[in-house]
C-alpha cells in the first residue's frame, strides 16, 4: 500500500491570506446568537474544504445596520452584560437595550468573540470582522459579495 498517497495537506499562512474573500452581512431583524455562530463560522475557514484548525484561513465579514439585530424572548432586559475594571466599585452591569442606546456594534463584536477560539489564532481571526451602525462602510474597494445567513426553510 501506497502511504504517501494518504498525506493531511495543510493549508499554508500564504495560500490562506491569498484566498481571502470579502462578505456583507445585513443584521437587521437577524437573532443575536445566531447570526454569531455563522459569522464566527466563516471566520474560522470551517466553510472551505481547506480548513486547516491551526491556520487562520477564515474570510473577512462587514457586518452592517448592527443596530437593528434582534433578541428572543426577555433578553432584551433581562441579559446582562458585565464588565470589571479591576478597581473596587468597577463592575459595571448594562443590558442589551443599554448598549443598542450607546454602541450597537459592540453587541455584535462581543457575540463573534466569544465564539471564536481564546487565544492568538483567535485574536488573529476577529481581527476581520468589521461591525457598522448603518449601511454605509468603507469597504467597497474590496468588492465585498452580500451573504444571506437567513435560514431557508
Amino acid at each position: 500500500m501506497d502511504t504517501l498517497s494518504y498525506r493531511t495537506v495543510s493549508t499554508s499562512k500564504e495560500a490562506a491570506a491569498s484566498d481571502r474573500k470579502w462578505f456583507v452581512v445585513d443584521a437587521t431583524n437577524m437573532t443575536v446568537g445566531r447570526m454569531a455562530s455563522r459569522i464566527a463560522h466563516i471566520l474560522r475557514g470551517k466553510h472551505k474544504p481547506s480548513y486547516t484548525p491551526h491556520t487562520d484561513c477564515g474570510d473577512n465579514i462587514i457586518v452592517i445596520n448592527a443596530e437593528k439585530v434582534r433578541f428572543t424572548g426577555k433578553k432584551m432586559d433581562e441579559k446582562e452584560y458585565i464588565t470589571f475594571s479591576g478597581y473596587p466599585g468597577g463592575q459595571k452591569i448594562r443590558t442589551p437595550r443599554q448598549h443598542l442606546a450607546k454602541n450597537p456594534a459592540y453587541i455584535v463584536e462581543n457575540a463573534v468573540r466569544g465564539m471564536l477560539p481564546k487565544n492568538k489564532l483567535g485574536r488573529a481571526m476577529y481581527k476581520k470582522l468589521f461591525v457598522y451602525v448603518g449601511e454605509k462602510h468603507p469597504h467597497e474597494a474590496q468588492q465585498p459579495t452580500v451573504l444571506d445567513l437567513k435560514p431557508q426553510l
